[in-house]
């Protein structure tokens, strides 16, 4: 599906990306695949569903100022399943050398 949520890049470099997503309910990210570990920092509290490829859904909460990382590689549409607004700052890590 189509990306319906408004994502903002706040900061980019050779080293990182730095995204707020803003969503109503049922606004989306659109089907995407992460190409960084990232970092998920949610602003407000609420409730996403990531749709897997294979169309299963996985819910979690999210609370304000509660943070959570993730692996590159993951595939999935995220989906604002909750009933208010919901808005995340995602940290992508963009170097893949350990040595850097």
């Amino acid at each position: 599906m189509a990306t319906t949520a408004q994502a903002s890049v706040q900061y980019e470099d050779d080293q990182v990306r730095v995204t707020r997503w803003d969503f109503q309910p049922g606004e989306r990210t659109g089907r995407h695949v992460h190409a960084h570990d990232y970092v998920v920092v949610p602003v407000t509290d609420g409730r996403t569903g990531a749709v897997a490829p294979d169309g299963s859904v996985t819910e979690s909460d999210l609370r304000a100022g509660q943070s959570y990382v993730r692996p590159a590689g993951g595939e999935h549409d995220v989906v604002n399943v909750g009933e208010a607004h919901l808005a995340f700052v995602e940290i992508e890590l963009k170097h893949t050398d350990p040595a850097s």
